[in-house]
């Protein structure tokens, strides 16, 4: 994976989660329910790198911000 930015973990509450799934529904399913957890960027690119078991995603979130409150 890709270094992580300092302004992605700048203040307490934001986190950088590095998934790895066994296949693409099943990460799809982990984003979806870490977005109804936190604010997360959602936009976690699943991606399959050679020579390594499963898929793999990044996501950012912000433990501080409740997306329910959003709705």
């Amino acid at each position: 994976m890709d270094d992580i930015d300092a302004v992605h973990v700048g203040e307490p509450g934001l986190l950088v989660l590095d998934i790895t799934a066994a296949d693409e529904p099943t990460a799809q399913r982990a984003l979806d329910q870490l977005n109804v957890l936190w604010a997360t960027d959602a936009s976690g690119r699943i991606r399959r790198l050679p020579g390594q078991p499963g898929v793999r995603c990044r996501v950012y979130a912000n433990l501080d911000h409740d997306p329910a409150s959003s709705a």
